[in-house]
């Protein structure tokens, strides 16, 4: 087992999720696999599930609408509407789930992504503020922890493939 470090907090009272991970890989890989449509689309959905990006620019202003696809089909659409971007250090989307039609299901959740590197390995440092308790309460439900880890845990195995090419 790595000693990279990994920790979920979920603060109900400030209606937010913090999650900081450390991945065994040179930053600008990292940050590819965040900002690369066809890097996201290897590793953005808890196995079995897969992702699938219809859209994706990403600039301020601009926009990724994907779906997360289960082994028999079923989709459930997602919108990332970004608005900042600092390359290599940090961007930030409000997330919204959304209907195949890109017709938002608001309130949505915002992001912040960090990334910092260091001695050869990139901390992640993710910040979700929810706008209601209830919509970040549906996500917990919705086994997003579990899922979210396993995500990046699946990541970590892409990184190493990837480190090596």
């Amino acid at each position: 087992m790595n000693n990279l470090l990994f920790d979920f907090t979920v603060d109900k009272a400030k209606k937010t999720v913090f999650v900081n991970k450390e991945f065994d890989a040179d930053l600008s890989l990292v940050w590819d696999a965040f900002t690369k449509q066809e890097i996201l689309d290897q590793w953005w959905a808890p196995k079995p599930w897969s992702s699938k990006t219809k859209v994706m620019n990403f600039e301020p202003g601009g926009r990724r609408f994907y779906a997360m696809v289960s082994p028999e089909g079923e989709e459930h659409w997602s919108i990332q509407q970004y608005t900042a971007v600092t390359p290599k250090t940090n961007f930030k989307y409000l997330n919204a789930f959304a209907d195949k039609d890109e017709k938002p299901d608001l309130p949505g959740s915002d992001w912040d992504l960090s990334f910092s590197e260091e001695n050869g390995k990139t901390k992640v440092s993710i910040t979700i503020k929810n706008d209601s308790l209830e919509r970040m309460e549906k996500m917990i439900e919705m086994g997003f922890q579990g899922g979210f880890t396993m995500t990046l845990n699946f990541l970590d195995e892409l990184l190493a493939t990837l480190s090596k090419k």
